[in-house]
């Protein structure tokens, strides 16, 4: 794509909320990334501290995560595994081409965040939308780790008391919402409240280790099957033509990393636009065959019976599994305040701008009001978990949203940035990728609206 000579939105300094805003809630950074300050004198040059081998293992990072046990799911919604493979692949051209555009967006609007670029190069209301739908894909996110450490802990627990795992427990400790509660307390809020959390590199490691290892298990155990495994049904076509949107939600959950991607396009040494979609492609191939491994094997060991929480379809009493539950509730135990801290610095700047009070004079009270958004904000997912067993329902919800981080605000940054330049006439590829950018966001959004109404109206509803 070639940049424009125009500047983008040059009113952006001049909207009525205060610029600062928290430094504009500097967040989502992708563990280990560290990037060079925005007003640096080395900006630009080529100082970042990635090579474009680390930058690849970032954004694997970034994409792989519990998510991935949902997939099995998905490939049995789609109808099977021809389906669940065609639509991955499909989606995969405009997911890497959304992490292209927001590299592009971000050199010509010389931002360094996601919500910072769309702020930049679309205007004050897509920002202040963007950061909202952060906001609450985070906060459904948290929902979705709480009931993934419930399902987790439930399976572990019935093999630790060896008890049938139909038979209900009249045990008051080894009850699901005891269990979620008491974890939650005493590991997940110490975690959350403070001001900074420098352990996303120890996190990131867990992260990669632990999907991995499920990835593995699940491949090993449809390989070499227990006897008692027997699919129920495995269907090999979608029931009805809508069946395969279905599936959607759990796709684009899963490969969203593109909120983190901007950091860490300009923490590369050699931040452009050609090697980082060289970057993006071989990242996106290394998360598709992750991605299609657990949900084509755990699909096929299970059939239409398998869980929305495929580690749930297995006996309590397997030991490689058992290891996998644990490296997943690892996982999602320093995941939770990672993504905590990203919606707390989104609300923390919308509160800001609207407030028009700079960070320097507000420290005073910074403390009293983090500590009441983190105890707000564990206290509501808590409870919601607690009450939605179903990662399911919780998927359906934020993938839509998920669809509008991959698809409609890079189509919208892509519109915005060609309309921005100023040339004197249009070249035929300039109308190929305004076109392009309006069918991503024309696709985000009719994404967004069927996932969304089907978690509304059949599964919220059920």
């Amino acid at each position: 794509m070639a940049q424009g000579t125009g500047s983008i939105n040059s009113d952006y300094k001049d909207w009525e909320w205060s610029d600062d805003a928290g430094e504009r809630a500097r967040l989502l950074q992708s563990p280990s990334v560290e990037t060079v300050p925005k007003n640096s004198e080395s900006q630009g040059n080529g100082l970042g501290a990635t090579s474009a081998l680390g930058a690849v293992f970032i954004v694997v990072n970034a994409a792989l995560g519990a998510g991935l046990l949902n997939f099995p799911a998905a490939f049995s919604m789609a109808g099977g595994v021809a389906a669940g493979i065609a639509l991955q692949m499909c989606m995969l051209i405009f997911i890497i081409g959304g992490l292209v555009i927001l590299a592009y967006c971000s050199q010509a609007s010389n931002e360094r965040t996601y919500q910072e670029v769309v702020w930049a190069v679309c205007g004050k209301v897509p920002g202040v939308l963007c950061e909202v739908a952060i906001a609450v894909y985070t906060f459904g996110t948290c929902i979705a780790f709480l009931i993934i450490i419930g399902d987790q802990e439930d399976k572990i627990i019935a093999a630790l008391v060896k008890e049938p795992e139909e038979v209900g427990s009249s045990r008051w400790y080894t009850d699901r919402k005891f269990t979620i509660s008491i974890t939650a307390f005493l590991l997940i809020l110490p975690l959350s409240i403070p001001k900074e959390i420098g352990f996303q590199k120890y996190a990131s490691s867990l992260s990669v280790i632990g999907t991995w290892y499920v990835t593995a298990v699940i491949i090993i155990k449809y390989i070499w099957p227990d006897k008692e495994l027997v699919p129920v049904e495995i269907p090999t076509s979608p029931s009805t033509w809508t069946a395969v949107f279905n599936a959607m939600p759990t796709i684009c959950f899963g490969f969203q990393c593109h909120v983190s991607s901007v950091p860490v396009f300009n923490s590369m040494k050699q931040p452009e636009v050609k090697t980082w979609g060289a970057v993006v492609t071989a990242a996106m191939v290394i998360a598709l065959f992750v991605y299609t491994g657990t949900g084509v094997c755990g699909f096929l060991t299970f059939g239409a019976g398998v869980e929305q929480d495929v580690l749930m379809s297995y006996p309590s009493n397997d030991i490689p599994v058992a290891l996998a539950r644990a490296f997943i509730i690892l996982c999602v135990l320093t995941s939770y305040p990672i993504l905590h801290f990203c919606g707390r610095a989104v609300l923390e700047g919308l509160w800001l701008r609207y407030t028009g009070v700079t960070v320097e004079e507000d420290v005073v009270r910074e403390r009293r009001r983090r500590l009441l958004q983190t105890i707000s904000w564990f206290l509501l997912t808590l409870l919601l978990a607690l009450f939605i067993p179903d990662i399911g329902k919780v998927i359906s919800v934020i993938g839509g949203l998920a669809a509008c981080f991959i698809f409609v605000f890079p189509g919208l940054c892509l519109i915005q940035a060609k309309l921005s330049e100023i040339q004197e006439t249009r070249a035929i590829s300039w109308w190929a990728q305004v076109s392009y950018g309006v069918f991503m966001v024309t696709l985000g959004a009719f994404i967004f609206g069927q996932t969304t109404a089907n978690a509304i109206f059949v599964d919220l509803t059920a």
